[in-house]
């Protein structure tokens, strides 16, 4: 068995390798793809084959995908050009005969009103339609997405956000990370998609508290409107694009989008999900 991990060049596809390491799947079934090769160079010295995988280029997909088995097609992290790059490397794995894609979506793709929902629902609509078994892998939020927040937030000692009382139920990449190892190297999930989330599902609140004990220094909650706090961000630098993006996902968790808990990801994993202090201390 060979497993294809795109984008092994970041945060989370870097991670699903070393799950599958750890867990036992052989380096030399293991293929490594990014566009930065000197991110995961190391791996090869571990016997890893690391090739460049480009979304945007079918000939390198062809190369890397030639000959594997299962392809872990971890989401392009460009919003607007996603359904276009994920289609493009659904065609090559399925060109080049591999059997099992697993692919990282997002919270209720199909249903949600999730600001990021619709390029992972088109592309769950197209890996569907090619015929292939997959398994898709709803990621909700990932802890370490909030080191920066946090990072301003000891600076300032105030942490603002649009949320109002809104939960959301992360989890750390690693255990996404090692639900992907999972359900790359285990039969049984086959054309199944899964919810995956954190155990528990904080609030702003909790995380001022959690940042405050970390740090040694005191942060407390700022609940900003909307408007309020796009012009916060926008006075700060932030281009109004972005911070219309960023306002929107508050909005999202205001509304509860990111609060479920469908304890699938540590059903997955076989263990408690990292809590948030946890979760937030390792990357601070």
């Amino acid at each position: 068995m060979s497993i294809v991990v795109t984008a092994a060049t970041g945060h989370l596809g870097r991670l699903i390798v070393e799950a599958l390491l750890r867990d036992g799947t052989p380096a030399d079934q293991i293929v490594a793809g990014g566009r930065d090769l000197a991110k995961i160079a190391d791996l090869a010295d571990r016997g890893v084959t690391v090739t460049r995988i480009d979304y945007d280029d079918p000939e390198s997909m062809a190369t890397a995908f030639a000959g594997a088995d299962s392809l872990m097609l971890v989401s392009s992290g460009v919003p607007g050009n996603r359904v276009a790059e994920h289609s493009a490397a659904i065609d090559a794995a399925k060109a080049a005969g591999i059997t099992h894609i697993v692919y990282t979506s997002a919270p209720a793709a199909t249903t949600s009103a999730l600001a990021l929902a619709p390029e992972h629902k088109a592309t769950e609509e197209y890996l569907r339609a090619a015929g292939i078994p997959f398994t898709i892998l709803r990621n909700s939020w990932y802890t370490e997405n909030y080191t920066s927040t946090a990072q301003q937030a000891i600076e300032s000692g105030v942490l603002a956000a649009s949320v109002e009382d809104g939960r959301v139920a992360s989890a750390s990449r690693a255990d996404y990370a090692d639900a992907a190892a999972v359900v790359l190297t285990r039969s049984g999930h086959e054309n199944a998609t899964y919810e995956l989330s954190g155990d528990t599902a904080w609030d702003f609140t909790e995380l001022a508290a959690v940042i405050s004990d970390i740090s040694g220094t005191p942060v407390t909650y700022e609940r900003l409107s909307p408007g309020e706090y796009r012009a916060s961000l926008v006075a700060a630098g932030v281009p109004e694009g972005s911070a219309d993006f960023v306002v929107s996902l508050d909005c999202n968790i205001r509304d509860g989008l990111l609060a479920v808990t469908t304890g699938d990801l540590s059903r997955l994993i076989g263990r408690p999900t990292t809590p948030l202090r946890e979760g937030l201390a390792a990357t601070l």
